[in-house]
């Protein structure tokens, strides 16, 4: 996400109508509903975090314990049992 200078793409009038609110500050302006992208979509984190997931289910399958999948995967054991229990049901 860039910044765009708001006289180089907005009229003054509504420059001067947003430092009624806020004069000189930096403003966030999300994206409309429809043109909002699912969390991850634009990366492969969830992707990536996906196939942690299904590795960290293998692992504890095979004998890992929960303290030790948490170690590896510098994560707490509560995320652990998380991520196991929604492995377990999908």
């Amino acid at each position: 996400m860039g910044y765009m200078r708001a006289e180089e793409i907005l009229p003054i009038e509504i420059i001067e109508l947003i430092q009624q609110y806020v004069d000189g500050e930096t403003i966030y302006i999300p994206r409309k509903p429809s043109n909002r992208q699912a969390w991850g979509s634009g990366t492969q984190t969830r992707q990536e975090l996906s196939r942690r997931d299904r590795q960290i289910y293998e692992e504890y399958r095979a004998g890992s314990s929960c303290s030790e999948l948490a170690d590896k995967y510098c994560l707490s054991q509560k995320s652990i049992q998380r991520i196991l229990r929604i492995q377990r049901h999908s």
